[in-house]
């Protein structure tokens, strides 16, 4: 018995942050609407979890703890129409076979609370106490008996940030519940328990990201949509700011991020992924929600009509939301027309030629392989993007955005080696408000942000003030800049190299799509990048130039 009981405890706690989760989903089965949540040492010194829900009475305190224990179902059919998170009976003994286990818990009707210490799954006390109504979970010394399960674990740092990540995801889901978050003596997250969705998102992300986002709600059948998401304008470098609920229970997806991430698209750079926290409802017997082992993923009756739903409301609510001057289309160029080339003048530009498009194979327009350039005469820009230029063999399109970038990239990486970033102080320094997680980061990476030219002081809760940022961020972009950096610095793990952190101080220096170039800024331009080693792409691997020989212009014109 044993032995089977640490076998099935390693299938549902998996770490400290399955103890959160677990305990989390029994406090809101239990209709709390007050969680505290107390983690010291990464959760596996400490972890305490107290609520104000319904409790469990002294009788039933110890079978809480029998495997498949639960008070959740009656029969067997109530598997096809679970509404509760928890059903299994898995989470307290799972908890209590690896730790050490103190439990009080009141009823309303109950004048005392009655309580309950277990080590490794063995009851050791039991008796009655003084307490609030409601129920308060102690658990101690996690896996200190699985020395195997300990050394596979992540930094304390790591773990507190995954319990962080787990806290803020079910304040998304139970907006009306108040979630507090004590982490090593210090506030990390305390919610308002208001009902409003935008004040939670408002909490964790930023003041700034929940007035930006826009509403969600849509039903096709059965399936109703509801939630936040970002305007294209706000995006992140990973996946991990998007959260999604199934029948308000936490799921990971492939198939939904990707309905969600398919709606952005032509929308985003590549590279780029949303903001978003949408719940999905449907009736209980059209998901199957015991199909993982901690419950984690889910399985639909029909996936594609869920996948379309999910899929139309995010589309729909980024049309609605988006102002009239962003679309597909830029401003003065038709659908449907051919591109203008803008043909430069000693100073200014020119006026504009149309020119049809060339409609070649692929192949014969390849990307510059990597090797240097040759000495490039600038001709002008085309849709202020893309810079024109004439070589001894041909014609070359320079991207503006992926050439800087590659530029910028290398310099980074250059300074980066020697340990002298160039830095440049603030003239205003900024004020920043910061997320849970971006606060935990910077606590945890002040030297290496200093490493990369940034100089970050805190404030107190939530805010930092930016005095000094890499020069290459001079000219614009360093708090956004920042802010990714942490969000990456937060989602990165241990020992993974400094390229992913150099290619975003980079991508955020360098000169955007769109912008109109006058000939100088060009001509210097093309002149930085003859000197860089790796001139086909940028660092995102997206071509920075393209190559169209002079045999394929005279072959397209006829000359040959």
């Amino acid at each position: 018995p044993r032995v089977s009981a640490k076998i099935a405890a390693g299938e549902v706690i998996e770490r400290p942050a399955s103890v959160v989760k677990e305990l989390l989903e029994n406090s809101l089965d239990a209709s709390a609407r007050d969680i505290t949540v107390e983690v010291k040492g990464g959760g596996l010194e400490l972890i305490r979890v107290g609520d104000d829900g319904s409790g469990i009475c002294s009788e039933e305190l110890e079978i809480a703890f029998a495997r498949h224990a639960t008070s959740k179902l009656e029969s067997d059919t109530d598997l096809t129409k679970i509404n509760t998170l928890g059903f299994r009976g898995e989470a307290l003994p799972s908890i209590a076979a690896v730790s050490e286990v103190e439990f009080i818990s009141r009823p309303p009707d109950k004048a005392s609370a009655a309580y309950l210490r277990l080590a490794a799954g063995t009851v050791v006390s039991r008796g009655s106490c003084g307490a609030p109504v409601g129920s308060t979970v102690r658990v101690a010394d996690l896996f200190s008996r699985l020395p195997a399960r300990r050394k596979f674990l992540r930094s304390p740092q790591k773990e507190r940030q995954l319990i962080s990540s787990v806290v803020s995801s079910y304040a998304f889901a139970y907006p009306e519940v108040r979630f507090s978050l004590r982490m090593d003596d210090r506030e990390a997250f305390v919610g308002s328990g208001g009902g409003d969705l935008r004040d939670v998102l408002a909490m964790v992300y930023g003041g700034e990201v929940g007035s930006a986002m826009l509403d969600l709600s849509d039903i096709e059948g059965k399936v109703k949509v509801s939630g936040l998401v970002s305007p294209p304008h706000l995006s992140r470098s990973t996946r991990g700011y998007i959260s999604l609920f199934v029948n308000r229970r936490l799921v990971q997806s492939r198939r939904l991020t990707f309905a969600v991430e398919d709606a952005y698209k032509g929308m985003l750079m590549v590279g780029r992924h949303p903001i978003a926290v949408i719940d999905v409802r449907l009736p209980p017997d059209e998901v199957d929600v015991n199909v993982h082992p901690a419950k984690a993923e889910v399985r639909f009756r029909d996936e594609s009509i869920v996948f379309s739903a999910v899929q139309r409301a995010v589309r729909s609510a980024l049309l609605e939301g988006a102002p009239v001057s962003t679309g597909l289309r830029r401003e003065g160029v038709a659908a449907g027309t051919p591109p203008s080339i803008q043909t430069a003048t000693p100073s200014l530009w020119g006026n504009s030629t149309r020119l049809t498009p060339i409609r070649q194979p692929a192949p014969d327009s390849k990307s510059l392989p990597r090797q240097g350039l040759p000495a490039l005469r600038v001709i002008g820009q085309l849709h202020n993007t893309y810079v024109i230029t004439e070589g001894p063999d041909g014609m070359y399109l320079i991207d503006q955005h992926a050439a800087h970038e590659r530029i910028l990239f290398e310099r980074l990486i250059a300074q980066f080696r020697d340990a002298r970033p160039e830095v440049q102080m603030l003239l205003k320094p900024a004020t920043l408000e910061l997320s849970p997680r971006q606060e935990e980061a910077l606590l945890q990476h002040s030297q290496e942000l200093a490493s990369h030219g940034f100089t970050v002081d805190s404030l107190g809760p939530r805010l930092c003030l930016l005095r000094a940022v890499p020069t290459v961020l001079a000219g614009g972009g360093e708090r956004e800049s920042l802010l990714e950096l942490l969000d990456l610095l937060h989602e990165r793990e241990e020992g993974r190299s400094e390229e992913r952190i150099l290619t975003s101080l980079a991508c955020h220096g360098s000169i955007r799509a769109g912008k109109k170039l006058s000939m100088e800024e060009m001509r210097e331009l093309v002149r930085q990048l003859e000197q860089v080693e790796t001139v086909g792409n940028c660092p995102h691997g997206r071509p920075s130039v393209i190559h169209v020989s002079g045999d394929l212009l005279a072959r397209s014109f006829r000359r040959r």
